[in-house]
């Protein structure tokens, strides 16, 4: 256990002990993260966040008694200064939009958690929200079909940032974007950023507007 006073301090609710214990060593495995809790199911994390102690809840979105997207619902209710990520099997638009309405700072796949759950964290206590890089091609998608059909928001983007947009729109990744246009990863993550911030994707609130906007979710 790490004693690190500024160690944000996470709750992992998940159904299957295994994988609790994957994760938990992913994330105690951080000097600036440490698991302080763990849960079975909805109520049990209701009942560990009522304790206090806690800044992050980490859902599976499948969990008995109360899944993950009501568990969420009743954090941002009941405990707004806990932030919550949602844990999913599914690639799925529909369940992510959920996931952010439902008050969640992001929805992580479980297929590839290793890979995104520390970025989700450290990105859902900056305040901002956690997109796996599917929704994120899906979403550049939709902008750029409604650009073409004259509802976007056009010039709002420079023309560098066009050229990424349509890359990324192509599932290509950061690193193949830098050597199709010859930059560092680097300048493409910040490219990236801007172009997410521009679009009203930084913020959950915008994406949640959106996605009700363009027909994901029902208001």
């Amino acid at each position: 256990m790490h004693t690190r006073e500024s160690a944000t301090r996470i709750l992992l609710a998940d159904d299957h002990a295994l994988v609790r214990r994957g994760l938990r060593l992913i994330l105690d495995a951080e000097p600036d993260l440490t698991v302080v809790a763990e849960a079975a199911d909805g109520a049990e994390v209701l009942d560990a966040l009522a304790a206090g102690g806690v800044d992050l809840a980490i859902l599976d979105i499948a969990m008995p008694r109360m899944t993950g997207l009501q568990a969420a619902r009743e954090i941002s209710r009941r405990f707004p200064d806990v932030r919550t990520l949602i844990l999913s099997m599914y690639d799925n638009e529909q369940y992510l939009f959920e996931a952010l309405k439902a008050g969640a700072s992001g929805y992580v796949l479980k297929s590839v958690a290793d890979r995104d759950l520390l970025h989700a964290v450290r990105a859902a206590m900056r305040g901002e929200p956690f997109l796996y890089p599917a929704a994120v091609t899906a979403l550049i998608r939709e902008y750029l079909d409604r650009d073409r059909r004259g509802e976007g928001q056009a010039g709002i983007l420079t023309p560098r940032e066009e050229e990424i947009i349509k890359l990324v729109a192509e599932g290509y990744s950061s690193k193949r974007i830098a050597e199709t246009l010859t930059i560092s990863v680097k300048t493409v993550d910040r490219h990236r950023a801007n172009i997410l911030g521009k679009l009203g994707m930084r913020d959950r609130l915008e994406l949640t507007k959106y996605a009700i906007r363009v027909g994901l979710v029902e208001p």
